[in-house]
C-alpha cells in the first residue's frame, strides 16, 4: 500500500472531525436528538407538527455547509467511476441497509460509538466489514 502524499490532509480531516464532533454534541444538548442524518430525513418525510424545522434546518445546513467552504478554499475534486444504474442500485442498497439496520453510518458509526451504544458498535462492525469486503471484491475479483 502506498500513501498519496499530495491528498494527504490531517489537519483538514482532523478539523473537520472536531467540527463534526462539535455539531452533534450541540444537538444532542440543545435537543435531545441524535444527529443520525437517515433518522433526519425520514423523519421529514412523515412530518409531525413541532419536530420538522431542526430537521429541514440540519439537511440544509448539509447542502449549504459546501457552498461555504467553497468560500475559503476549493472543493477537493471528486471522480464517480460508476454509471447511473449503479448509482441508483448503490443508493437503493444504502436505504435499505439504514432501515435494516435501525439507522445509519453517522447515527450509528458517530453517535452511537460515542455513546458507547453496543448495537451500534455491533452495526458500525458489520457495515465496516461489509464495505471492506465489497472493495475486495470490486477491486480484486471483478474483471
Amino acid at each position: 500500500m502506498t500513501l498519496d502524499w499530495n491528498s494527504f490532509t490531517p489537519t483538514a480531516s482532523l478539523a473537520g472531525g472536531i467540527l463534526i464532533g462539535l455539531a452533534i454534541a450541540l444537538l444532542l444538548l440543545a435537543s435531545g436528538r441524535i444527529a443520525g442524518v437517515s433518522g433526519i430525513v425520514s423523519g421529514m418525510l412523515r412530518p409531525q407538527r413541532g419536530n420538522i424545522l431542526w430537521r429541514v434546518a440540519f439537511v440544509i445546513g448539509l447542502i449549504v455547509a459546501p457552498a461555504c467552504y467553497r468560500l475559503f478554499a476549493a472543493l477537493p475534486e471528486s471522480r464517480i467511476d460508476a454509471g447511473w444504474p449503479m448509482l441508483i442500485l448503490a443508493g437503493l442498497l444504502v436505504g435499505f441497509g439504514t432501515r435494516l439496520g435501525s439507522g445509519c453510518t453517522s447515527g450509528h458509526g458517530v453517535c452511537g460509538l460515542a455513546r458507547l451504544s453496543p448495537r451500534s458498535i455491533l452495526a458500525t462492525l458489520t457495515f465496516m466489514s461489509f464495505g471492506f469486503a465489497t472493495v475486495f471484491v470490486v477491486r480484486h475479483l471483478l474483471p
